[in-house]
Order: C-alpha cells, then structure tokens, then sequence
C-alpha cells in the first residue's frame, strides 16, 4: 500500500502547530516572569529635572515687620517631589530693645537667618495653574549688631549674643507655570522655632506666619 500524502501534510501541519504552540506559551512564560521580576521603585527613571528659586518672604519677628530675602534649590523627581537646600535672611532693621541690648548706650539690630533642607511636593505639575507643599527644616540664628556701623566701636563676641535655634516651616502654594522653565509661587508659611534662648527674642517671638512669593528657574 502507498502512503498517502494528504495524511502526511495533515500530520506535518498539526506538528508545525503544536511547535509554534509551545514556542509561543515559552515566550508569554518568560515575558510574564521578567514582569514580574522587575524591580519597582518610588522614583521613574528619566524624570528627573532640577530647579532653583528666589523667595521673598513677608513676616513679623518680634513684633517688628520683617522682610526676609532667600534662595532655595535642589533635584526635582518625577515631576512632583523637591529635595534641596535653603537659605534666608532677614533685610530690614530689627531694632533691639535698650533692655536687651548687648551694648549700653549703641543703638543694636537683630540679624535673623535660617538655613537647611527643603522639600516640596507638587499636585498636577504640568497644568498651567497647580497646588504644592513646601517644608523647611533646618537651623536659625540671631544675633546683635550695630546696623550704623562706628568704627571707633569695637564689638566683642560677647555682644553679638550669637543664638542658634530649631526651625520648620510648612506652608502651601499656588503655582503658574510661566514658561516651560519659569514658575511663580505665591504661598503661605508658619515659621515655628523651637530652642531660642537669646535676650529678647523668645521661641514665641520668632515664630509666625510668612507671605511668600517665589520665581523658579529650571527643568520641571
């Protein structure tokens, strides 16, 4: 009897079948398992940015208005989350009063500054008009200084009454995306010190509420 070849393509088709059968539940198989093995993490790859600020910030230390200038900055994750440094200072006359004054009879200011870490997270960061959360946590100082500067004065160390504190700072903002590389940040603050313990100006007296407007630059 010969052999038939209508059987022999059947047979060589149901084979052929099978084979891409496996070969394509081997391929679903690893497919799935290298899913699965992929490592996740909090931060995307290839969204990372970074900006830089400019701040100013209107507030009251020890009952005195207080315009207070400062830079901030860092690495911008995922187009959300800031870590940085920040820094601030206090620019106006802080008068001191006679009863607390360093130097009897020269008329002293206050210096104020704060420097530490900053962090800032955004909610919808490539709308034109979005919301954010910034928080400093760092160190402040004061010190006393006599602003109209006479030569013929010599300041000891002792008269400075340098004062090293703890501050945090949360507050919330509005954000306009200006330009794709240029934002502006109007917020509030509350500045909390803990920690003061110079003549004059009490954990009390240098915590409050901050006004702050803010222009960014960078890759967002």
């Amino acid at each position: 009897m010969g052999v038939n070849p209508f059987r022999i393509v059947i047979r060589s088709n149901i084979y052929d079948m099978k084979k891409n059968t496996i070969l394509t539940l081997l391929i679903l198989t690893v497919s799935v398992c290298a899913k699965a093995q992929e490592i996740q993490t909090v931060f995307k790859p290839g969204r990372s940015g970074g900006f830089g600020a400019i701040t100013n910030k209107f507030t009251t230390i020890n009952g005195k208005y207080a315009n207070m200038a400062g830079v901030f900055g860092g690495w911008y994750v995922n187009s959300k989350f800031l870590i940085g440094v920040e820094a601030e200072a206090v620019t106006n006359d802080l008068p001191v009063l006679p009863q607390h004054s360093t130097a009897p009879g020269v008329d002293m200011s206050y210096a104020y500054a704060q420097f530490g870490l900053a962090t800032e997270y955004v909610m919808w960061s490539d709308k034109i008009f979005h919301v954010g959360m910034h928080v400093f946590t760092g160190a402040g100082f004061t010190g006393q200084y006599e602003r109209a500067f006479d030569s013929d004065h010599n300041h000891g160390s002792s008269e400075l009454d340098e004062n090293f504190f703890t501050v945090v700072e949360p507050g919330v903002f509005m954000e306009l995306n200006l330009m794709k590389w240029m934002r502006f940040s109007p917020g509030v603050s509350y500045r909390a010190a803990f920690g003061s313990d110079a003549a004059g100006v009490s954990d009390n007296s240098l915590s409050n509420m901050s006004y702050n407007l803010t222009l960014k630059f960078g890759k967002f």
